[in-house]
């Protein structure tokens, strides 16, 4: 082998090496995105997402009508039935992974293996029907799983504004309400990072007290 040779190879190899070292050192998290049905979890999972999302979305049937709300949500044709799930890099080295829970209380039995090992949750609401996202809050709330809550802004709805929402749902002090339009990516990427910063900030400061 010449020495260009050698030289080429071990070019190669350190860049092969600090490749692997970087992919070893980037930080990937799970996130849940929740809420009632319709609410826009679909929606928002696939504006983000840089990899094409996995769906789990089956047609309405005339054997769930009298189990599936669907006021408000007349022209709602498909539920998921599993889960959402996509990716999004919110910066170098850190990675979301996203998972969207169904959103009809029949499937709330795979919210438990969803959550296990989530860092924390979007809990999406509509305030046309601000109650169909009780549930989630409750359940995040109850599980101490931090979560924020992002009113997805449609059209004709009545605006109303975070500290509004915030006592509706009688949230925790410093839960954070964030507006949002779901169908956008930056809306949607803006969420994330409002979930990412406070879900950090509660994991801390939770540390601390325990070895305070």
């Amino acid at each position: 082998m010449s020495s260009e040779d050698a030289d080429r190879t071990g070019g190669e190899t350190v860049q092969g090496s600090a490749e692997q070292a970087a992919e070893t050192d980037a930080l990937a998290l799970k996130i849940l995105v929740a809420g009632g049905f319709g609410v826009g979890k679909t929606t928002l999972v696939g504006a983000v997402s840089e990899i094409r999302p996995l769906r789990t979305e089956e047609l309405l049937s005339e054997a769930g009508q009298s189990v599936d709300d669907t006021d408000g949500v007349d022209q709602k044709t498909t539920t998921t039935v599993a889960m959402d799930f996509g990716r999004i890099t919110i910066r170098s080295g850190l990675s979301l992974y996203l998972f969207g829970t169904p959103g009809q209380d029949r499937f709330w039995f795979l919210w438990d293996e969803l959550s296990q090992g989530a860092l924390g949750a979007v809990v999406l609401a509509d305030t046309r029907r601000l109650e169909s996202c009780f549930p989630a809050v409750d359940y995040f709330e109850h599980r101490r799983i931090p979560f924020v809550v992002a009113v997805n802004c449609f059209a004709g709805a009545r605006a109303y504004g975070e500290r509004e929402v915030s006592r509706a749902l009688d949230l925790d002090l410093g839960t954070p309400v964030v507006l949002c339009d779901a169908r956008d990516r930056d809306s949607g990427k803006e969420v994330l990072i409002r979930m990412v910063e406070y879900a950090g900030r509660m994991h801390t400061a939770r540390l601390l007290d325990s070895v305070g």
